[in-house]
């Protein structure tokens, strides 16, 4: 965080000051901001949020022991540390970081960059992150920070020096994307696509594309937004953007892309395409696996043409990323048997092009091994979603479907009664009584999918497989 007095940080959380020891409402604060105390150091700032599990203001001790200089709290809290008392925690967390951004800002220097989307957002925002690192101190989410919390804590790491702000902004209900938006009105607003990720809790597709919608409206006038142009739901933001003086920039495979990708193949290394914008044509090799980062790509580069970045360095950036993000399409095991860990987050458009990816990358004399969990979020659209995965394991002729968990039986009766009931698609109560049938099933030249949502847990179960057969 920038240096700023205690008695500014006070008046920006509207909150008391109540000082300790040394410490005067002149005393300077630069530190780290977390809500965590087991990453606080000295100099940095606690924040005390209370939680469904915890309180954060049990941590208010260990903090002070760890030498922070400061601790935001809803009440005192007995703790030899300066405290600042707040009405709400959060709250207070996003206040201070729109005022840190806004001061940074004033420099001039600072450009800041939003992304939103049903899918591909961590993913997109790594490979951005990577283009703009060599262009100056960029500052971008560690793992997929993109909530009330997780997205101003990434906003509070800007420095008077930093160049580039990428913000991920996730969400599962109206609302969410405006407020975190709006407090840092993006220059480039990045939307990927509309699906039914989080659609149980948006209350169905259209909700979520008017969630979705909000980056557009908060991205400043005179800035940019970049859409998918083989999205309907995102092209309808057009006008949107148009009518709050925002230039629309458009991405895909299709022929409307202002930079789009051609020529695309698919092997088990990584995708190869051209990518295309205006006159230039780049040949691109992408080692992130899966052909569907090819639009997250095409989305970080049309965001990164708008900065100022060539097409040139942005390609040549993008092809030195060998993996987007732990558990996302990440390659373990061997040559022999492949394990691809892709169970962090699962939706059902990431579940389809998980594998669809699977099927391009396994050779004829190989064998497709798909071990999949449930997807979470999905509300009354579950059932019908689970059915439509089993299906296509089973068109797609996976030779082994691998269910997982009770939430995802559906998925597994879906695939028998489509045609794999002679062993082809088996079920697992746990992610234990997988792993002891996989070890055994396993054989050279299996190329394994695991897949599922985070709270699944089959991430896990990914990471003991790439250990077993590495």
């Amino acid at each position: 965080m920038i240096s700023l007095p205690l008695s500014d940080i006070a008046s920006v959380l509207s909150g008391t000051l109540h000082l300790f020891g040394d410490a005067t409402p002149q005393t300077q604060v630069a530190g780290t901001v977390d809500t965590d105390s087991r990453n606080i150091g000295p100099g940095d700032v606690f924040v005390a949020k209370p939680g469904d599990a915890t309180d954060g203001h049990l941590f208010v001790p260990a903090a002070a022991e760890a030498g922070a200089a400061v601790a935001i709290v809803e009440h005192t809290v007995d703790a030899p540390i300066t405290q600042i008392v707040v009405a709400d925690a959060v709250t207070a967390l996003a206040d201070l970081a729109r005022e840190v951004v806004a001061r940074v800002r004033a420099g001039d220097d600072l450009r800041v960059v939003g992304i939103t989307g049903s899918n591909g957002k961590t993913t997109t925002k790594n490979l951005l992150a990577r283009i703009l690192e060599d262009e100056g101190p960029t500052v971008a989410p560690r793992a997929s920070f993109n909530n009330s919390v997780g997205a101003p804590l990434t906003m509070l790491r800007v420095a008077d020096e930093t160049r580039f702000l990428v913000s991920e902004f996730g969400a599962d209900g109206s609302g969410q994307i405006a407020r975190l938006a709006g407090l840092v009105t993006p220059d480039v607003g990045v939307v990927l696509m509309v699906g039914m990720a989080h659609a149980g809790g948006f209350g169905g597709v259209e909700a979520t594309l008017r969630a979705k919608t909000e980056l557009v409206e908060a991205v400043r006038p005179g800035g940019v937004a970049v859409l998918n142009a083989d999205d309907a739901r995102v092209a309808t933001m057009a006008p949107v953007a148009a009518a709050r003086g925002v230039r629309v920039r458009w991405f895909g495979r299709g022929p409307a892309a202002e930079v789009r990708a051609e020529d695309v193949e698919v092997d088990a290394s990584g995708t190869t395409c051209v990518v295309v914008a205006g006159d230039e044509r780049v040949p691109m090799r992408l080692r992130v696996l899966g052909e569907h980062h090819v639009m997250n790509a095409l989305a970080a580069i049309t965001a990164a043409i708008e900065l100022g970045v060539s097409l040139t360095d942005a390609v040549a950036r993008l092809e030195t990323v060998e993996l987007a993000e732990r558990w996302r399409m990440q390659p373990l095991g061997s040559d022999a048997v492949r394990i691809i860990n892709d169970a962090y987050n699962a939706s059902p458009d990431s579940m389809a092009a998980a594998l669809r990816t699977l099927a391009q990358i396994t050779g004829p004399d190989q064998r497709k091994v798909a071990v999949l969990g449930a997807m979470s979020e999905l509300g009354d659209y579950a059932g019908e979603e689970h059915d439509r995965v089993g299906l296509q394991a089973v068109r797609l002729r996976i030779e082994r479907i691998v269910v997982v968990g009770a939430e995802a039986r559906r998925l597994y009766l879906a695939a028998v009664g489509e045609g794999s009931w002679d062993g082809e698609a088996v079920f697992f109560p746990d992610a234990d009584a997988a792993y002891d049938y996989l070890v055994g099933e396993l054989r050279a030249g299996d190329r394994v999918l695991v897949k599922s949502s985070n709270s699944a847990g089959l991430r896990h179960l990914g990471d003991r497989l790439g250990e077993f057969f590495s």
